[in-house]
């Protein structure tokens, strides 16, 4: 039976404007499917239930009385466990943080209650939202809804379980290396990655950086825009902000996609990919490049798109911790530890390249998607793990030599500065979801949004890439036993 908190955000959203569905009526049954499932999952850390309660009531007299109302009206949200939620704690899953609670909102959460939605908590995150799975030493490890022993990714990996097992119909991330794309395709959900300066953002210590972006964590297209039209807003304080609001303007639209010149990439040419998911991405594929213009095997040059990345990764780790590790050596992670050992060893001439390679990546992608609308690739090189493994040491053989290359496939598109959808298609290797990642040009983000939505429905009509729901009743059974 469809419960309120199996509906679409949507759905929702329009069944509580017609006076069909109260708040409070949905926050209700969002609650009792946290309370029923997440003592085995543990997506949702820090609940606040008591004001998200008086929050739908206000809402619910709001939709009573007549009043305007917000695009989020009445809608649960999960707010990260990096982004701060006034008078909740922000955490990020650190001893450091544990009894932080900050006074105000941060920008793109204030902008989301400011359009109705209702915080019903925050989602579970990695130690200060760095690492291969999302467990830190305050909350532990968040599971996957299609198995719980394994990893829902990070760093969003709160998030994204807490929708895939429909606790909540929306969910705020944020991506950097893939923490928002990773977390979509492991739990077989949709997530953006938006292009930089699409959501404007108060919270990156490096304003001038392309890397660090928000976005939407959702079950399809069409929620995800909505989410994303409620967390833009124009702000002066992020130098890389660009009026992207008026492309958000009403739902997804139809796209003709017999008209999409495509390229596909198992790997961009650089990144490694188990066979095991060359051979599921090339089957997926299959199953509906027929509704394309054209398909060809293609992608820009990136040959020096790992060694760019890792040396302006870790100028951010010594901006965000160098201090504390001179200070407190013990108060971080090892995760962040390593991180910082690589940062000593770069000099200023390995950041003058990495900033020249960056920009000519960024140009290569730009040219690119002249003679290509869309670039199709693998959401993840290898399916999900279990917890204890903290990263895929090897893939084939080959050493990843830490905790972050796995995942090139994902930080490699972070160079392109644009947007990219993670889309959900079927089930994959070991009988877990499976995912694409589809890229556009650079502030393309609302067109991307409409393309999906078109895939979205192709999916539906093919078995093989159909979307499958978790079954967390049937571990659950198991786990009261």
């Amino acid at each position: 039976m469809c419960e309120p908190c199996d509906l679409s955000a949507v759905d929702a959203r329009a069944a509580i404007g017609a006076k069909q569905l109260s708040p409070v009526e949905l926050l209700d049954s969002c609650i009792a499917r946290i309370e029923r499932l997440d003592s085995v999952l543990n997506a949702i850390v820090i609940p606040c239930f008591e004001r998200a309660r008086v929050e739908a009531v206000a809402a619910e007299s709001a939709v009573m009385n007549g009043e305007p109302l917000g695009k989020l009206h009445g809608l649960p949200l999960g707010v990260k466990d990096l982004n701060d939620l006034a008078g909740v704690k922000t955490t990020q899953g650190s001893p450091l943080y544990e009894d932080f609670i900050p006074e105000h909102d941060d920008n793109i959460v204030a902008a989301m209650r400011s359009e109705g939605a209702v915080a019903i908590g925050k989602t579970n995150v990695p130690e200060h939202g760095f690492g291969a799975t999302t467990d830190n030493p305050l909350f532990g490890a968040t599971g996957n809804p299609y198995d719980p022993a394994l990893s829902a990714g990070a760093s969003t990996g709160g998030g994204a379980a807490a929708l895939s097992a429909r606790m909540l119909p929306l969910a705020m991330g944020s991506d950097f290396a893939g923490s928002l794309r990773t977390p979509a395709a492991f739990c077989g959900i949709f997530g953006m990655r938006p292009s930089a300066g699409a959501v404007t953002s108060t919270r990156r210590g490096f304003g001038w950086s392309p890397f660090d972006v928000e976005g939407p964590l959702a079950r399809s297209a069409a929620d995800a825009r909505l989410l994303m039209s409620a967390m833009m807003t124009e702000d002066s304080r992020d130098p890389l902000a660009w009026p992207s609001g008026t492309d958000f303007l009403g739902p997804v639209r139809g796209t003709d996609l017999s008209r999409l010149r495509v390229a596909v990439s198992e790997d961009l040419g650089f990144a490694p990919v188990s066979q095991e998911m060359r051979t599921a991405f090339r089957k997926k594929l299959g199953e509906f490049s027929h509704v394309f213009a054209d398909v060809k095997d293609a992608h820009p040059d990136m040959r020096d798109a790992d060694r760019a990345f890792y040396v302006l990764r870790g100028i951010g780790f010594v901006h965000d911790f160098g201090r504390i590790h001179d200070e407190t050596p013990e108060a971080l992670g090892p995760t962040i530890v390593d991180e910082l050992q690589r940062a000593e060893k770069i000099s200023v001439a390995d950041i003058g390249w990495a900033m020249d390679a960056q920009t000519r990546i960024y140009l290569a992608a730009d040219a690119f998607f002249e003679s290509h609308d869309l670039l199709i690739t693998p959401a993840t090189s290898v399916q999900p793990f279990p917890h204890e493994e903290l990263y895929p040491k090897h893939i084939d053989g080959e050493d990843m030599g830490g905790y972050l290359r796995w995942e090139a496939i994902s930080y490699g598109v972070t160079l392109f500065a644009g947007p990219a959808a993670v889309i959900p298609c079927g089930i994959g290797p070991g009988g877990m979801p499976m995912a694409l990642q589809v890229i556009s040009r650079v502030r393309s983000d609302a067109w991307l949004l409409d393309v999906a939505h078109a895939l979205e429905t192709v999916f539906a009509s093919i078995p093989a890439l159909e979307t499958q729901k978790p079954d967390p009743e049937a571990w659950k059974k198991d786990d009261d036993r």
